[in-house]
């Protein structure tokens, strides 16, 4: 809900969006890796209809200035 990653990662597996949810607060709750895990499929994966992720992006511009 916060970013779609919940939604964008069920839509890839093909399982519903409250399994993924329930997932990263079981994680977030157990071994706190939820949330950074969370924090990294957002960072990593491309949004939709996007071909870059926010860090390739990122990379990219940092990249283009030391030009």
């Amino acid at each position: 809900m916060v970013a779609g990653v919940a939604a964008g990662l069920a839509r890839y597996l093909g399982v519903d969006v409250m399994i993924i949810r329930l997932a990263f607060v079981v994680l977030a709750i157990a071994s706190g890796a939820g949330i950074p895990l969370y924090l990294a499929v957002l960072l990593l994966i491309p949004e939709d209809g996007s071909d870059q992720s926010i860090t390739s992006s990122l990379l990219e511009s940092l990249r283009s200035r030391s030009r």
